[in-house]
């Protein structure tokens, strides 16, 4: 780019981006719908969101190959040595996947471990059954969709998510409509099937890049200690983000109210996460623009309008409207979903500040300032959750809501530190 970095670009960049992370927020609230307007709703909802959290959990490894293709496929050469190394974390995610299905291992993870009462341990093992492709299926999908962010070719990457959506939905409509299957296995269904056909679709989007790729430059040979170093900080860095959820998850199930606050926790995160959607986007914008004072500004503007309008929702009527007419809960679940929104309010200006952060050490090859920012996360969510359930005693689903914010709010605060340590130290040499 000959000219300045405006505003404009930046948006005209992430905007496809933040669509396609959008789209896939809107499919856990309309999954849920689904289940929710089932027989047995609370019981199929807390199965669902159980299988769903673990599953995301056994895929996080495979979560940052967009950031690492985005960043490091410029030729033949790295194009090849990291198809090699996605394929490698695709083949172990899925054996992951098959040992957490084997059910002496899933009664003790989902009965003995979070806490689940059999009848939902029961229905959450046939989800998970069903999503044993999932992981890596995103893996596959991840990679190509980075190749195309790295080439500029984001709108592409909107187009597959909406035929993940349209599938999905056609996938969820027909089981429902056409079978009696329990509202878990039916949305594990859709899910798998949403994500298969974004596969297919983003490798044939990327097709003529991936062409070009292979008859350009050999380029400089990208050794797989190499893609190693880099990368295995992200990976941890994601399967430490992923373990957040699964451990909200067991909070709920130890807190005041147990069945209700799994119940409504699928609808609260899918809500909050269609909020802070962009703001994950916003990482990819970091990295493959350059690093300028207009996109962190951007981020900033997009960070507070996002979390005016998650407040906006939870403290106005349309709060009710959402969770009563839209997401098919009760009067009754409905009242337990309303303050844990409310407590999340903050969190979608706190996941663009994240992506900026995050993507400075990226770019700059330290991906291991993430990793620690993550897991300082993870502590401070820990021991929030141990002092909101275990000491106060509060309503599971809002003491799950307050440990994500301090988590957030701590990792924040380390990136922040170490990168004013970064300049102080810049700014004497």
């Amino acid at each position: 780019m000959t000219r300045p970095l405006r505003t404009i670009d930046v948006l005209t960049f992430w905007l496809p981006l933040a669509a396609t992370w959008l789209m896939m927020a809107l499919e856990g609230p309309y999954i849920a719908a689904i289940v929710a307007r089932m027989p047995a709703t609370a019981l199929n909802l807390a199965a669902y969101g159980v299988a769903s959290s673990l599953a995301w959990l056994i895929e996080s490894p495979i979560m940052m190959l967009l950031s690492a293709a985005t960043a490091l496929v410029r030729d033949r050469a790295s194009y090849l040595a990291l198809r090699r190394f996605a394929a490698i974390l695709n083949a172990l995610v899925t054996l992951g996947m098959i040992v957490l299905a084997v059910p002496p291992v899933f009664r003790f993870v989902g009965e003995t471990l979070i806490g689940l009462p059999p009848e939902i341990a029961r229905l959450a093992h046939l989800a998970t059954l069903i999503m044993i492709p999932w992981p890596a299926a995103i893996g596959y999908r991840r990679f190509y969709q980075g190749i195309l962010v790295r080439h500029h070719l984001t709108r592409r990457v909107a187009y597959g998510t909406v035929l993940r959506l349209v599938s999905m939905s056609l996938t969820a409509a027909l089981l429902a409509f056409a079978l009696e299957l329990p509202g878990a296995v039916i949305g594990a269904c859709a899910l798998l099937a949403g994500v298969v056909f974004e596969a297919a679709a983003s490798r044939w989007m990327a097709r003529h890049v991936v062409r070009d790729l292979m008859h350009g430059s050999e380029g400089t040979l990208l050794r797989f200690a190499d893609i190693a170093r880099f990368y295995f900080p992200l990976a941890l860095t994601s399967m430490l983000s992923m373990a957040l959820g699964p451990l909200v998850t067991f909070g709920l199930g130890r807190g005041r109210a147990p069945i209700e606050s799994l119940a409504v926790w699928p609808v609260v995160n899918s809500l909050a996460f269609m909020f802070r959607s962009g703001g994950v986007a916003f990482q990819e914008v970091g990295i493959a623009l350059p690093d300028a004072p207009v996109v962190r500004r951007t981020a900033s503007l997009l960070g507070i309008a996002s979390s005016a309008g998650l407040a906006l929702v939870a403290f106005t009527p349309l709060e009710s409207w959402w969770f009563v007419d839209v997401s098919g809960l009760s009067p009754a679940l409905a009242s337990f979903a309303v303050w844990p929104v409310r407590v999340l309010a903050l969190l979608p200006a706190l996941e663009y500040l994240l992506s900026i952060q995050r993507a400075r050490w990226i770019v700059a090859h330290r991906t291991g300032a993430v990793t620690i920012a993550t897991a300082i996360e993870a502590g401070g969510l820990a021991a929030a959750l141990f002092f909101t359930i275990v000491t106060f005693d509060m309503v599971g689903a809002v003491g799950g809501a307050i440990a994500m914010i301090v988590g957030r709010l701590a990792a924040n605060g380390y990136l922040f530190a170490i990168s004013r340590a970064s300049a102080t130290v810049t700014s004497r040499l």
